[in-house]
Order: structure tokens, then C-alpha cells, then sequence
């Protein structure tokens, strides 16, 4: 019963942490929005017995990953108008269109799921423990890792290389090859 009650308050406070995310006006307070729907959803993680990914969710997500936003709106700049007109006509209808469909996708699932008393994903082992995790990362999905990996590399390298040489370093290569005197053929 106090499982319940736990899962019902944090998932409210995740829904509208998520919901001021979307609807701020300031980048800073929906960066808040979505600092408390992180720690909501580690919440819920550790109600259901995932204590590594509850871990992990609030040192790289609420913690590196917030950090991260928060720089970049700073270095933005909050106290700029922006040019609020939409420029897709639709877009906001067919959000809604598309959000309540999924709500009801959701609904019907778990209604289903009630009737007939089974779970919906089957009889996956869901439990969070580092063992299962290892298992599935390590496991199946050791291609998709890695190729990740891979990626996450190249792009700390191209950081790294933009960084050094950035735009000005690159225009004075290019003006300094440009100022050799060509050699006669």
C-alpha cells in the first residue's frame, strides 16, 4: 500500500514537472521543470527495487546532463526576446491530436492489462540490479554499445579539434596558405 502511494505522488510530481518543462517561459525555470522530473522518475526507479538505475539517473541525468543545460542557457543569454510566432500552422493541434491518442494507447494498455490480470511487457525480468543490466548491455545489446562508444569518441575528438582550432584558427590557416608565394612550375 505505501508502494502505491509513493508511485501515485512522485508520478503526479513527474507529470508536472514535465508539463512546466513544456509550458515555461523562462529556460531556466523549465530546466527546473525538468530537474524534478528527473529526481521523480529515480524516485519510481527505486520503488521498484532499481537501485543502480535509480542511481544512475540522478548522477548523469539530474546531475552532469542538468548541469550541461543550465551552462548552455547561460551562455545563451535568458534575458533576449525571442520572436514567439509559430511558423507551422498545425503544430499545436496535432500535437494535442497525437498526445491524447497516445494517453488513450496507454489507458487501453493498462486497462487490458487489469481485466486480464497479466503484465503488459510479458515475463521480462525487470528488475533494475547491476547484474541485469550488465546481462542486457554486455549481452544483447554489445554492438549497439559499443558502436556508441564509438560515436561518443569521434565526437569528444571533433570537440577537442574545434576547440584548439575553432573558426579563427581555421580562417588564419586558410589566409596563411593563401599569402605563400606559389612556386614556379
Amino acid at each position: 500500500m505505501a508502494e502505491t502511494v509513493v508511485f501515485v505522488i512522485f508520478a503526479v510530481v513527474a507529470i508536472a514537472g514535465g508539463g512546466f518543462m513544456v509550458t515555461a517561459r523562462n529556460p531556466v525555470y523549465s530546466a527546473m521543470g525538468l530537474l524534478t522530473a528527473m529526481f521523480s522518475i529515480a524516485v519510481l526507479y527505486v520503488v521498484l527495487d532499481a537501485h543502480f538505475i535509480a542511481a544512475v539517473q540522478i548522477i548523469i541525468y539530474a546531475g552532469a546532463v542538468m548541469t550541461l543545460f543550465l551552462f548552455v542557457i547561460m551562455l545563451i543569454g535568458v534575458d533576449r526576446v525571442e520572436d514567439r510566432t509559430e511558423e507551422i500552422p498545425l503544430q499545436r493541434p496535432l500535437t494535442a491530436i497525437v498526445s491524447i491518442g497516445l494517453l488513450a494507447a496507454i489507458l487501453l494498455a493498462g486497462r487490458q492489462a487489469w481485466i486480464t490480470g497479466t503484465r503488459i511487457l510479458g515475463d521480462a525480468d525487470l528488475s533494475g540490479t547491476i547484474e541485469n543490466v550488465a546481462d542486457e548491455l554486455f549481452g544483447t545489446w554489445t554492438l549497439a554499445f559499443l558502436a556508441t562508444i564509438f560515436l561518443l569518441t569521434i565526437a569528444a575528438l571533433g570537440t577537442v579539434a574545434l576547440a584548439q582550432f575553432g573558426p579563427a584558427g581555421l580562417r588564419s590557416v586558410a589566409s596563411s596558405a593563401e599569402d605563400e608565394p606559389e612556386e614556379p612550375a
